[in-house]
């Protein structure tokens, strides 16, 4: 199969995740919503490096999803063997940062979410377990969105009534 025929759906879909939701709505997201990226920018290192009752952290979820991203890059730069030896464990290691380091592991998933949402754009012929990674990973995002919004407050969307609710038909 091939990719053609869902790549805007993805596209749409994965960059209002990561980029936020415009005024007048969005899909996976409320109307204004800020996305991911804006959304760990308004926490801090401190922050970030609170651990929650379960071991994790923002940090952590960070990491986690920009190592996804970039297995997911590296599949879709053409390496077959891109998930064989990942080492998903030592994505959830990374649980404290200073300022550097959060500012740094910011701009990192910041850089693979760009290109994998520009690989997004390339249709692809993909098999049946390509293409449930390729859909698995705007699931995966929003899921990890979910879960920093639940650890920190200041990383929250829209507050009801904060943004007009889009009416779909």
């Amino acid at each position: 199969m091939n990719t053609r025929d869902i790549t805007a759906s993805l596209t749409t879909l994965f960059g209002e995740l990561v980029n936020g939701a415009s005024r007048e709505g969005g899909y996976m997201l409320n109307p204004g919503d800020e996305g991911l990226l804006r959304s760990l920018d308004k926490v801090t290192a401190d922050e970030a490096s609170a651990k929650t009752p379960t071991g994790s952290s923002i940090a952590a979820h960070t990491d986690h999803v920009r190592y996804g991203l970039s297995l997911m890059n590296r599949w879709a730069g053409g390496d077959d063997k891109a998930f064989e030896n990942a080492d998903w464990g030592a994505s959830w290691r990374k649980t404290t940062v200073t300022d550097g380091e959060w500012q740094q592991l910011r701009n990192n998933l910041r850089g693979e979410a760009i290109r994998w949402l520009e690989e997004m754009r390339t249709p692809r012929d993909v098999n049946e377990t390509d293409l449930n990674g390729v859909l698995g990973s705007v699931g995966h995002a929003a899921y990890h969105l979910g879960a920093i919004r639940q650890i920190n407050q200041n990383a929250r969307g829209p507050r009801d009534g904060q943004a007009k609710v889009e009416s779909r038909k």
